[in-house]
């Protein structure tokens, strides 16, 4: 039996719903339960602040930007920022798939939010639902010229797959209800995506080896840049990734994915169309849960997805080319790019851009982007850059980041560098633990166990979820932890800095004030008896397994 949601959707496949005749209505501080579900295909999650349940919900809005590989412009950045402060909480948060959030919308603030969105030639149309999102791209300016050309394909793929309705621009930007009676609208079958849309959200992220900052085999459909002496040969097509999974549902897990072939780069959008309607018709549409593509992959194989894609290509993909990856995050200070012009990569902690009292962070990037006028690459581990800087940017900038006693890189541990979290609390309706407000607190007690182990110097990948879900893709960290419930979580361990590898569970329901604690001796075994050079993840991977991990319930 078809789910509630792939009903709605077939009934009202514009995903107009009533959300037009609502935004109208003075009376009401909500949206109804069925156009919460169309209101994510226009990137906007109704949610509450759960601070304040204990004295009755009070509605809010989550709207996210979809940003092709993270690239803003300065004007669009800084119309993000004013945006921020008339209609939304004055942070913005960086997003683990290259895009912006707005948090604390309230509902008389969205209409004005999506109309200024719409205005600095941005969209939130397909950042949520049962489509394919913000495609992801490597954000650093390339050295050697390759990472345009990835950005370019992202761009292209963002076009090509985006939903057809009408009902974004009649909402957000006419303000007007689509007349749903009408026959084109009734009747209306989006071209690629069909009456029901996708069995559930599909994801595309495009590396360059031996970088994987976009986490590529985390993402439904990867594309893996293939080069020689300089110049792009094509892409390694990967298929089946997904990081999703629920607690005591062992049906769900997360899933590194399959490695299926090579193709020229003038098939990459054909390719991406391909897999994406492959998930449109084999997808489970009576079970949500196991809906993503990575099941369909698990379920039937890899050869058979080969044949049904080359048979829905009409051609045959050459064998995979070789590849390596050796590091997944980001590279932070001063860069020379290709150009010869510079960028400067900042670490933005659990990706949120706000001013608070130890530093006007928010204020301070604000001040530089209106007077350097960079270009604006957001990353998948939450941080930024700003590229395309002449020499003489480079030491007011500097001097400007002091004064705005923003920490760079030179003062954060590596560890610190290279950890991520979620939003959950105060505003994810589906988080059982805390995970933004909690990591920096946790970091500081895990630099201190480093420093005293001997191992201050040291970098292990660190990422922090409030649930299952896996947002901030913690199942490919060294040490992942996933909320179970208010100040518990489950410990992962074992992943790789490539980003190419599982993790597994090690504890299964460890308080929060205990985490430390129980990392400690396992954190010592490892600096007594760790090969030369040999990273966190790896040795957990090779010593740990299977006598010291307790067994997922």
């Amino acid at each position: 039996m078809a789910t509630s949601n792939e009903i709605l959707k077939k009934n009202c496949p514009t995903l107009a719903g009533t959300i037009a005749a609502t935004l109208k209505d003075p009376a009401s501080d909500r949206f109804a339960e069925d156009d919460t579900q169309f209101l994510k295909f226009h990137g906007i999650y109704q949610q509450d602040d759960r601070d304040l349940r204990k004295t009755g919900k009070k509605y809010i809005f989550m709207v996210r930007l979809r940003l092709p590989g993270g690239v803003m412009t300065p004007e669009q950045y800084l119309a993000c920022d004013a945006l921020a402060s008339r209609h939304g909480n004055n942070t913005l948060r960086v997003t683990s798939r290259q895009s912006i959030q707005f948090h604390g919308v309230v509902k008389t603030g969205l209409g004005p939010l999506m109309r200024g969105i719409h205005e600095a030639m941005l969209t939130t149309l397909a950042a949520c639902g049962d489509v394919n999102r913000n495609v992801m791209a490597p954000p650093a300016p390339a050295w050697d010229g390759l990472g345009e050309e990835a950005r370019e394909q992202a761009r292209k793929l963002a076009v090509a797959l985006a939903p057809r309705t009408a009902a974004y621009h009649s909402i957000w930007v006419d303000g007007v209800q689509l007349n749903l009676e009408s026959p084109e609208q009734r009747d209306f079958n989006d071209p690629l995506y069909g009456p029901a849309y996708l069995p559930r959200k599909f994801k595309i992220g495009l590396a360059i080896p031996p970088l994987n900052e976009v986490d590529v085999f985390a993402n439904c459909c990867g594309f893996i840049a293939i080069e020689k002496d300089g110049r792009l040969e094509g892409f390694n097509l990967t298929a089946g990734g997904g990081m999703g999974r629920s607690h005591g549902n062992p049906e769900t897990f997360p899933r590194v994915a399959d490695v299926i072939g090579f193709l020229p780069a003038d098939k990459v959008v054909e390719t991406a169309s391909a897999v994406l309607t492959i998930h449109r018709d084999f997808g489970d549409r009576t079970n949500r849960k196991h809906a993503r593509l990575k099941y369909i992959l698990a379920d039937r194989g890899v050869d058979w997805f080969r044949q049904e894609l080359e048979s829905r290509l009409g051609f045959q993909l050459e064998a995979a080319r070789p590849f390596r990856f050796e590091r997944s995050g980001d590279d932070f200070g001063w860069r020379r790019q290709a150009d010869g012009r510079w960028s400067l990569g900042l670490f933005i902690e659990t990706g949120r851009i706000q001013d608070t009292p130890a530093s006007p962070l928010r204020t301070t990037l604000r001040e530089i982007i209106q007077a350097h006028r960079p270009e604006i690459r957001l990353t998948p581990s939450n941080n930024l850059l700003l590229a395309g800087l002449p020499e003489a940017s480079r030491t007011p900038i500097d001097a400007a980041l002091k004064g705005g006693h923003v920490r760079r890189e030179t003062e954060l541990s590596r560890t610190r560098l290279n950890s991520t979290a979620c939003v959950a609390f105060p505003t994810c309706g589906l988080a059982l633990a805390e995970s933004e407000r909690a990591l920096p607190g946790l970091m500081t007690q895990l630099e201190s166990l480093l420093q005293e182990l001997g191992l201050g110097g040291e970098e292990i990948g660190v990422r922090v979820t409030g649930c299952p879900n896996g947002c901030a893709r913690p199942y490919l960290a060294e040490i992942g932890l996933v909320g179970k419930a208010p100040g518990r979580y489950q410990v992962y361990l074992g992943g790789n800095q490539a980003g190419t590898r599982l993790n597994r569970v090690f504890l299964e329901n460890v308080r929060d004030s205990e985490l430390t604690g129980q990392l400690r001796p396992l954190l010592a075994r490892f600096a007594a008896q760790r090969q030369p050079g040999e990273q966190f993840g790896d040795w957990c991977a090779r010593v740990v397994w299977p006598e010291q991990a307790q067994p997922a319930g």
